[in-house]
């Protein structure tokens, strides 16, 4: 606690976050600070224009929430502000629905984040402080989190989905420090009503319960902030373990199932929390984490397995583990083909391509006698892939080819007075193939990615 009086006596704040950019920020960098209003995103402020003249680029970004009658006046408030400072301010305004199923701080943190992911700028600056990381560690032990989830917050963050990385110069200094910097330096602020709300979890616990912790166990923010970097370091060794084991049980997409089940228990699970962070997925919680792992070392080598982790399926395929997005089975009506250079199936995210061509693919003259139409599988389809071969069943023949399952149920056919023709991945019916000499017309699939599936193979004949 003398360490942090002396930060602040010896006017420290403005150094340390001096301090802070001189180890991330290369010189004319575009920094770009998240302005509440609040008093910790105001001494933020006041410190970095301390620095003046800097060698960056500063900007801010006020995100308008418009849950309180008094959001205007947050935003003009910051406007004004960043008007004297010379500081060019962008305003962001979103809408969020009380009855949104995430609940009103999950939504307004989720459109936040949809906004700083997007920023044109190479570093966002947030006003996060000790008493955060504090606040943070304690929900996460309550949610059950792991050593990820209950690490500290870091100084310098680089998340997959955001252009800028993520900066956090107030880490070391506490919220009564903020306070005592704001008044000795006469700092306006606002207040925002909502954080008097208990019924919202992180209000109660900074209110009611900290506040009895600190009572009870002096220091006890300063500790708990303490045992978050702590967790950061366990996290850290639990991610270089998962790096080494990933070398060869990752490759690319795909998970080994047999090199997953040759470590422990705990390490497999470190491996596939690992292994679904590397795909881009958010993290499920135990039980998912827990009930796919139960089921990719116990489920039988040839069953069709799949679990869902919230956003993405974890599939069981020919011995190794995938994740794709999670869809519902495509509805799409069969289209009626008449000689178009093209088809889009917009349910599935493809278009099929005819292309004509002499002695092979499909014979164009039983296509054109018949009724041609392009649909997806209904079930009992039968092909007979080479000539004098038995008609076998589609079912089967997916099952012996190399086609993921979760992509069967997307797979395009071509079906000739009720026959099946072609599908996408195995080829055309032999009976209905061209000749040497014959005009015929090639099907052939191409992604077009609107069924957010991209990324994965595409279906070719």
């Amino acid at each position: 606690m003398a360490a942090s009086r002396k930060f602040l006596s010896n006017k420290d704040i403005a150094s340390g976050v001096a301090a802070c950019l001189a180890r991330h920020v290369p010189p004319h960098a575009r920094l770009t600070l998240a302005l509440s209003g609040g008093l910790d995103s105001m001494v933020l402020l006041h410190a970095l224009n301390a620095l003046r003249p800097y060698p960056f680029d500063l900007h801010a970004v006020h995100v308008h929430h418009g849950l309180s009658p008094r959001a205007d006046h947050w935003a003009q408030f910051c406007a004004q502000t960043c008007a004297a400072l010379a500081i060019e301010l962008n305003v962001h305004r979103i809408r969020i629905a009380e009855s949104d199923p995430a609940g009103i701080e999950a939504a307004a943190r989720r459109e936040r984040r949809q906004i700083f992911a997007a920023l044109d700028t190479d570093f966002l600056l947030t006003a996060h402080h000790k008493n955060d990381q504090a606040e943070t560690l304690m929900l996460q032990l309550l949610r059950g989190a792991g050593p990820k989830g209950l690490s500290a917050m870091a100084e310098l963050q680089r998340l997959p989905d955001w252009r800028a990385a993520q900066l956090r110069p107030l880490l070391p200094v506490t919220r009564a420090e903020l306070g005592r910097y704001a008044q000795m330096h006469a700092l306006d602020w606002v207040e925002d009503e909502s954080n008097l709300d208990i019924r919202y979890r992180r209000n109660a616990l900074r209110r009611q319960v900290m506040p009895l912790l600190d009572a009870h166990f002096p220091g006890a923010t300063l500790t708990l902030a303490r045992a978050a970097a702590l967790q950061a370091d366990a996290a850290e060794l639990l991610d270089d373990l998962a790096r080494l084991d990933a070398q060869a049980a990752i490759d690319g997409a795909r998970l080994d199932c047999q090199m997953l089940a040759a470590l422990s228990i705990p390490r497999a699970r470190n491996l596939l929390r690992y292994f679904i962070g590397v795909q881009g997925w958010p993290m499920p919680n135990a039980r998912r984490l827990n009930e796919a792992l139960h089921q990719l070392l116990d489920a039988h080598p040839a069953a069709r397995m799949r679990v869902n982790l919230g956003g993405a399926d974890l599939h069981r395929f020919r011995g190794g583990a995938y994740l794709v997005p999670a869809q519902a089975l495509p509805v799409q009506a069969p289209q009626a083909w008449r000689g178009e250079p093209f088809i889009a199936l917009e349910a599935v995210g493809l278009r099929v391509v005819f292309t004509p061509t002499v002695g092979s693919g499909l014979k164009r003259a039983l296509l054109d006698a018949g009724r041609t139409e392009l649909r997806l599988r209904e079930g009992r389809e039968r092909m007979r892939l080479t000539p004098g071969g038995p008609h076998r069943t589609l079912k089967n023949l997916l099952q012996e080819s190399a086609i993921p399952p979760w992509e069967r149920e997307r797979l395009p056919l071509l079906v000739c007075d009720g026959r099946l023709v072609w599908a996408a991945g195995l080829g055309v019916d032999a009976d209905f193939r061209a000749g040497p000499g014959e005009a015929g017309v090639m099907p052939a699939c191409v992604r077009t990615g609107n069924d957010g599936a991209s990324g994965q193979p595409d279906l070719r004949a």
